[in-house]
């Protein structure tokens, strides 16, 4: 499809990786697909675990059969929602001439963390945070860590000073949460504020 044919209002990176806090990965897709975003997921191997240990889903390890399971699951549009594997060097978020207009990594693990301020690009997820920083797009990094050591939170500062956003899973109370999907929806809606992509999902402070 040309270009300026594409339905989606724009393209957003996704990677699951081992930290805990799947729900909030898993909910940040389901609001990007219902915006009308396509979405690149990535998902790493401690990733998948975690989806298992703390949701039961039990994601598929080939990219095609993930990309088939998680678009059925968000009830994405042909197209929409497309999975890569961790070592497929030839994906469209590898590379500077094709990147995505921002990618979030969530939830973010520290090791993950540290990776990618060192620079290193031994997988797709950071090989595509990589390219994030390198072209000026944005990076959202929802850490989930506690407490966080000063190896972490020099990471933290060259990043930031990279141009990554830092955004340590730390939801607030003062919308007086009734439920864990209200948690959830409360660190997601602050993801996607920073997408700029509009969303329902919390009452404004001070509306």
């Amino acid at each position: 499809m040309p270009l300026s044919m594409q339905p989606w209002t724009k393209t957003i990176t996704v990677a699951f990786t081992g930290a805990s806090g799947a729900l909030y990965g898993l909910r940040l897709v389901e609001c990007l697909i219902q915006a009308g975003v396509r979405v690149y997921l990535l998902v790493s191997q401690a990733g998948q675990v975690v989806l298992r240990m703390e949701t039961g889903i039990e994601a598929p390890s080939r990219p095609a059969e993930a990309e088939s399971f998680f678009s059925e699951r968000f009830g994405a549009q042909p197209g929409q929602l497309q999975v890569f594997g961790r070592q497929e060097w030839t994906a469209p978020v590898a590379s500077g001439s094709n990147p995505a207009e921002a990618m979030v990594i969530c939830p973010c693990t520290t090791g993950t963390l540290g990776r990618i301020a060192a620079g290193l690009s031994d997988s797709l997820i950071e090989r595509a945070a990589d390219v994030a920083l390198k072209e000026r797009r944005k990076l959202i990094l929802v850490v989930r860590e506690t407490p966080f050591s000063t190896i972490h939170l020099e990471n933290m500062l060259r990043l930031a000073q990279a141009g990554a956003v830092i955004m340590p899973a730390n939801p607030g109370f003062y919308s007086h949460p009734q439920s864990l999907d209200d948690i959830v929806d409360f660190m997601v809606a602050r993801v996607l504020d920073h997408l700029d992509v509009p969303h329902d999902l919390m009452r404004r402070w001070g509306a």
